[in-house]
C-alpha cells in the first residue's frame, strides 16, 4: 500500500505455547526489519509487506495449536475472526471519512469489511471482518485503519460561519476536502485544518479587500467563490490570487517562495496570518485565536506511560476560562464555553523537547481555538487547535492514549508547520 512504508507492530508471546517459537519467527526476518524487546511483546518495524507475512507466520504457528483445540478450519476461523477487537469511533470522524476519505478507507480494508454499530448521538463502535482469509488479516487492517482514524481525527475541525443554500453549492465546488451543512442561515464546516483555515482566510479577504473596479450586480461573494470576473483580462497579465485582478507592476510583491501578490492585498493577509496564501510558507511568528487568560502548568510523576516504561510522566494541565468571542473568533460578541484539559507526555529528553515547544505554542494562542467540539457537539465551546495531545494514559492512538510510538514524532511535526521547533 502508498499510505503508510513505516509500520511498527507489537506482538505479544502469550498466544505462543512455546516462547521460542515467537522469537525464532522474528529473527529469522531481522534482514528485512528492525524490532526490539519490551516485556512479553516484541515492537517490530518495517513495511506493510514484510509486517503482512510476519504476521502470516505467526499466524500459522498459533493455528496449529488452535486447529487442534477447535477442530474444522471453518471452527477455527471464526474464532480466530471473533478475536479481532472492535474499536470504538467518533460518529463526526467517520462521517468525514466516509464522505471524504472513501477511496483512502476502501485501500486500507482491502478485501475486509466494516461492521457499524451505533452507541450513541456521538461514537459508534466498529469491527472488521474479512471476506476471505483469517484472523491475521482483519487484524491487520485494524491497526492500519487506526493510524489512517487518528490521522484524520487528530486534523478535523468544525466551524460555523453565516451563509445560505446557494453559497454553499458554490463553496462546496471550491472546496472539495470540506463539508458544508446549511442550517438556520449559517453553514456548519467541517474538514481538515489546512483547508479550514483556508477557507476561512478566503472569507476574511472577501469581506475586508477593496477591490479596484466599480462595483456591479456581478461582483459578488458567489462570483468570487467561482472565480468569475466582469472585467477581461489579458491572459498574459498576472493576476493576484487574492483579487483576482491583474498586478500592477509597481504594486507587486514577491515572496521568497517565489508567489507574487498586489501588495495591498499581501498587506492584509498578513495582519490575518503570516503565511503565504498560496503555498502556506510561514513568514513572522504566527500567533492564533486562543482565548486569553489561559493558564498552561505541569507536574510530574513516576508512573510510566505504555512504550516508555523507563520513563515517569509529565502532566499538562491546561486551563481557559469562559468568556466573550472577540472579532476573530467565529461569532463575535456571544459567549463561550471555557475547558480545563489534561495531556500527558513521556519524561524522556524527546517528551521535555515537545513539552518546551507546547510551551511556545501556548504562548502563541495556538493549542485551542473556539468553535463546535467534535466530541460532545456543542457549539461556541473552547476546542483543540490541530496540534494533537494524548488526553489518555491508555487505550492506545483510537483514545487519544498511549502507546503510540510516533506521537512525538507527528507532533513535532505539527508544530514545525507552525514555525516552532
Amino acid at each position: 500500500m502508498e499510505f503508510f512504508t513505516d509500520i511498527i507492530l507489537s506482538i505479544d508471546e502469550t498466544p505462543f505455547k512455546d516462547k521460542g517459537t515467537l522469537k525464532n519467527i522474528v529473527e529469522n526476518g531481522k534482514d528485512c526489519y528492525s524490532y526490539e524487546k519490551k516485556g512479553s511483546c516484541y515492537r517490530v518495524k518495517g513495511t506493510f509487506e514484510q509486517l503482512d507475512k510476519l504476521v502470516s507466520r505467526c499466524q500459522r504457528a498459533t493455528d496449529h495449536h488452535s486447529t487442534a483445540t477447535h477442530g474444522r478450519t471453518g471452527q477455527h476461523n471464526h474464532h480466530a475472526s471473533a478475536r479481532v477487537k472492535s474499536v470504538e469511533v467518533s460518529r463526526v470522524v467517520m462521517d468525514y471519512i466516509n464522505k471524504k476519505c472513501e477511496e483512502k478507507l476502501g485501500k486500507i480494508l482491502g478485501n475486509c469489511s466494516l461492521v457499524t454499530v451505533l452507541q450513541s448521538d456521538i461514537t459508534a463502535r466498529i469491527t472488521f471482518r474479512p471476506q476471505s482469509g483469517s484472523f491475521h488479516q482483519a487484524a491487520f487492517v485494524r491497526q492500519r485503519f487506526i493510524t489512517f482514524y487518528q490521522r484524520v481525527a487528530s486534523d478535523l475541525h468544525i466551524i460555523s460561519v453565516p451563509g445560505n443554500l446557494h453559497e454553499h453549492n458554490k463553496l462546496q465546488r471550491k472546496f472539495p476536502t470540506l463539508i458544508f451543512e446549511p442550517s438556520n442561515k449559517k453553514l456548519t464546516v467541517m474538514g481538515p485544518f489546512p483547508h479550514i483555515a483556508e477557507f476561512k482566510e478566503f472569507l476574511w479577504k472577501n469581506r475586508s479587500t477593496k477591490r479596484p473596479v466599480s462595483k456591479t450586480p456581478t461582483d459578488s461573494l458567489s462570483n468570487r467563490i467561482s472565480g468569475s470576473s466582469s472585467a477581461h483580462k489579458d491572459p498574459d497579465d498576472e493576476s493576484c490570487p487574492i483579487c483576482m485582478e491583474t498586478i500592477v507592476t509597481n504594486k507587486k510583491k514577491t515572496l521568497r517562495c517565489k508567489h507574487s501578490f498586489c501588495s495591498e492585498c499581501l498587506e492584509k493577509a498578513f495582519v490575518y496570518k503570516p503565511v503565504c496564501p498560496t503555498c502556506g510558507e510561514l513568514y513572522g511568528t504566527l500567533k492564533g485565536t486562543q482565548p486569553d487568560g489561559g493558564t498552561m502548568e505541569v507536574t510530574k510523576n513516576a508512573s510510566p506511560l505504555p512504550g516508555y516504561e523507563k520513563y515517569g510522566t509529565i502532566v499538562i494541565h491546561y486551563y481557559i476560562p469562559s468568556g466573550i468571542q472577540k472579532e476573530e473568533h467565529p461569532n463575535p460578541g456571544q459567549p463561550y464555553e471555557g475547558a480545563s484539559r489534561t495531556a500527558y507526555l513521556p519524561d524522556s529528553s524527546e517528551g521535555r523537547m515537545v513539552l518546551g515547544l507546547l510551551r511556545r505554542a501556548f504562548d502563541q494562542r495556538l493549542i485551542f481555538t473556539i468553535g463546535r467540539s467534535t466530541t460532545s457537539g456543542r457549539n461556541n465551546t473552547v476546542t483543540w487547535n490541530d496540534i494533537h495531545h494524548k488526553t489518555s494514559t491508555h487505550g492506545g492512538p483510537t483514545h487519544y492514549g498511549y502507546p503510540d510510538s510516533e506521537y512525538l514524532s507527528r507532533v513535532r511535526d505539527e508544530l514545525k508547520v507552525k514555525g516552532i521547533e
